[in-house]
């Protein structure tokens, strides 16, 4: 038996129940009183994060990422490390200055025929030793003592006076 055949009993009455309160309004206070009293039955709950204002939230992220650093440095397999040898850089003899290394010691110890040359070096050349350079003395040269090896590679360099 199919259901879509037979006819429901209650249409007719139901229709008439439509066209019946098709004519009826609420007043319009009665909305308004219904959902204020329905808000004060229930009143709203705060969301989770509400409980803490804007300040509470960033003095509790400052702690929480302080609290991560220390943890994370009393956790660090981090150990100082202690070199015992010879000085990359010395002062020599004379006191003309330093002798910067630019190679590994064992290098400069095991060339054979290392020789020393002089050069007058642009002062832009050497900024990225920590020289400084400004605009007005970005022409100049600095007078430097250069240990070469014998495949002419710089070894080690000695710098003149900087001023």
């Amino acid at each position: 038996m199919d259901t879509k055949d037979t006819p429901d009993p209650l249409a007719p009455h139901l229709a008439v129940l439509r066209e019946e309160l098709a004519g009826i309004d609420t007043p319009r206070c009665v909305e308004k009183e219904l959902l204020q009293a329905f808000g004060r039955q229930f009143p709203r709950q705060r969301p989770w994060y509400g409980f803490l204002t804007l300040p509470q939230w960033g003095a509790a992220g400052a702690l929480c990422s302080l609290t991560v650093m220390a943890v994370l440095m009393a956790l660090s397999p981090h150990q100082a490390v202690e070199v015992n040898g010879p000085p990359l850089a010395g002062i020599d003899a004379i006191d003309r200055g330093a002798f910067v290394a630019l190679d590994s010691l064992e290098r400069i110890e095991a060339e054979p025929d290392a020789r020393l040359v002089e050069a007058d070096v642009p002062r832009t050349a050497l900024a990225s030793l920590g020289v400084p350079l400004s605009p007005e003395n970005a022409a100049d040269t600095v007078r430097a003592e250069m240990l070469v090896g014998a495949d002419g590679q710089p070894l080690a360099v000695r710098l003149g006076s900087l001023y």
